[in-house]
């Protein structure tokens, strides 16, 4: 627990005696009597062989298993206790440089989410114990709340834990909605697990182990693939800056405001992670300006300002071969265009920019005003706020400079 703040020591204690409370009960209350103990220890054990190998993600020391197959069959097969008994065997995975807090905190959260599922089936009219071929439909809506009361309940704590602890960063919000279905989906194993031990009993765990490793490779390649998109954009932004070095940070201050004004206007997952990108290689193009240019103190000439003026194209050309870059591509080529009509490289107005451009527009200025830069000191965020409400409708999108407001309004200015 050393280096814990005292909150996330405090979620830390409420779970592990949560969990031991929810033992100590069932011991006293009998229920514990006569458990399957072969089923108990098969489930068991597949749940820790898939909780020791978990996909890594694409944030810091974070991971996922698919172990939670497991104790959803046994919230089936064994009850809600054997379900909380199973996922305590998280104490022991074998993961390399797993502490003791966190290997106490998973069992623990996995002891209560297995409990609190399994109550969920049984009042939900499920029947614990192996299933009759015959009757297995009726199965189906009492797993299906057990699995909806056990995967939430499980994000909701390791979230909470990771805030509470300093480490919000680690929680994959963008992705959170599509990795919660995720979850939801591959539940169905525990149900297939369920199911397979009516006719071959414990063999069934074998042979769902296959397709749950197939499952979990299937994170761990998405996640990987994730990484190495993250990897080339920050190697490109990197040049950039390096380059220019008046505009250290500004790639991902403007990636930042960018997605504050995406949220605001209610973009979905898929269309965030493409602004994230945009917002970081929208001056991409500055590799193909000459750096003394880049560079000047004074103010440019004629032939200078055009150079500076192809940057965008000439940011398409590099990138215009990534393919995971999508709808980016609109928002690095136009993000100079102006409301008006008077912005480069192609004088477009209005409705005619893409909605990626205008976005990316009113962080661009957003960071150029609150930054320093050769010619002048950073001005505070008011002052840049009361910038683009003036720029509003002819420089920029009155829309996005609302949303931007409101945004910043509500959740501030914290740049990395």
């Amino acid at each position: 627990m050393r280096g814990l703040p005292w909150p996330a020591r405090a979620h830390l204690v409420a779970v592990i005696a949560g969990a031991l409370g929810l033992f100590g009960h069932a011991l006293l209350s009998g229920r514990f009597a006569r458990p399957d103990w072969p089923a108990l220890l098969v489930l068991a054990l597949l749940f820790l062989v898939c909780e020791s190998v978990p996909a890594l993600l694409h944030v810091r020391q974070a991971a996922i298993s698919v172990s939670f197959s497991a104790a959803l069959a046994a919230v089936v097969l064994v009850g809600p206790e054997g379900a909380a008994l199973v996922g305590m065997t998280a104490i022991f995975s074998v993961r390399p440089g797993l502490a003791l807090t966190k290997r106490l905190y998973n069992g623990a959260q996995f002891a209560i989410c297995g409990f609190a599922a399994g109550e969920a089936y049984l009042r939900l009219g499920g029947k614990r114990g192996v299933p009759e071929i015959a009757g297995f439909d009726d199965l189906i809506m009492p797993f299906a709340g057990a699995a909806a009361v056990y995967v939430p309940l499980n994000f909701a704590l390791i979230a909470i834990m990771l805030s509470l602890a300093g480490q919000v960063e680690r929680v994959p919000l963008r992705g959170m909605a599509q990795l919660l279905v995720s979850y939801l989906g591959y539940a169905t194993f525990g149900l297939l697990i369920a199911g397979l031990w009516a006719t071959v009993q414990s063999i069934s765990a074998v042979l769902v182990l296959l397709p749950l490793f197939v499952a979990r490779w299937a994170f761990g390649q998405y996640w990987a693939q994730q990484r190495s998109y993250d990897a080339t954009i920050a190697a490109l932004c990197q040049a950039v800056e390096t380059k220019d070095y008046y505009t250290r940070g500004h790639c991902t201050r403007v990636s930042l405001a960018s997605t504050l004004i995406a949220e605001e206007i209610g973009m979905g997952p898929e269309r965030l992670r493409a602004i994230r990108y945009a917002g970081m290689l929208h001056d991409v193009g500055k590799l193909g300006v000459p750096t003394k240019v880049l560079q000047k103190d004074g103010p440019l000439t004629e032939e200078e300002y055009a150079a500076i003026q192809l940057h965008p194209m000439r940011g398409l050309e590099i990138v215009h071969g990534i393919d995971f870059l999508d709808e980016a591509f609109a928002g690095i080529m136009h993000h100079h265009e102006r409301h008006d009509g008077g912005g480069y490289p192609m004088g477009l107005a209005a409705g005619e920019i893409p909605e990626f451009a205008r976005i990316i527009a009113v962080a661009d200025a957003f960071d150029s005003i609150t930054s320093d830069r050769c010619y002048r000191v950073a001005r505070t965020v008011p002052v840049a706020m009361e910038e683009l409400r003036k720029g509003a409708g002819t420089q920029f999108d009155p829309v996005m400079v609302n949303a931007f407001v409101r945004a910043i309004e509500r959740k501030g200015w914290h740049p990395p």
